[in-house]
């Protein structure tokens, strides 16, 4: 009698407790800031400037490195002054499953360097953060020629007094060798 009564009360506590239900969303990622606007239900872009694309579902870069493409959450260093928000966005449609990069070829020919099509606006506005940042970035690469050319300077500076120090020291060098020389005989 106690095991139906235990058998009944498992039960219905099984029945009682919340099932576990688990979802499955399709919206991945959302859109970034510097996406083209009006293009909700796209999956990737296409960057023909750096010849790269971008996974809208899991907020990766696809670019080829190496012989391979890469998924990659940032760009390479090579693209570090590509700037995204004024870079044109090619939103891709006949790709195949997880690989946009299946009609490559075509896209490089039909949308080379440079390419712009019509007039995109971006999803959002490019923060004072990121002009900030560039503007940092561009005042530290002058800083940088600044120093360097100060640098090769000072190296020529350098060069021409130690050439005339060594001359001098040679022509010295000379002199107490004819001494010497002198002395001798």
């Amino acid at each position: 009698m106690k095991s139906i009564i235990v058998v009944l009360f498992s039960f219905m506590m099984l029945a009682c407790a919340p099932l576990n239900q688990v979802s499955q969303s399709t919206n991945y990622g959302n859109a970034p800031q510097w996406g083209p606007a009006g293009y909700d239900d796209a999956r990737y872009y296409y960057l023909p400037d750096i010849e790269a694309y971008y996974d809208i579902h899991y907020n990766v870069f696809i670019y080829y490195s190496g012989n391979t493409w890469v998924r990659r959450s940032y760009l390479p260093s090579r693209y570090r002054d590509y700037n995204l928000y004024d870079g044109y966005k090619v939103v891709i449609t006949d790709y195949n499953g997880n690989s946009p990069y299946s009609n490559f070829n075509e896209y490089k020919l039909k949308y080379k360097k440079g390419y712009r099509g019509h007039e995109q606006r971006n999803i959002g506005v490019r923060t004072e953060n990121s002009d900030n940042r560039r503007k940092v970035t561009e005042e530290v690469r002058t800083e940088r020629k600044v120093i360097n050319t100060e640098r090769k300077k000072d190296a020529k500076v350098k060069n021409n007094s130690s050439n005339r120090n060594s001359e001098s020291n040679r022509k010295n060098e000379k002199k107490s060798d004819n001494r010497n020389n002198n002395g001798r005989r």
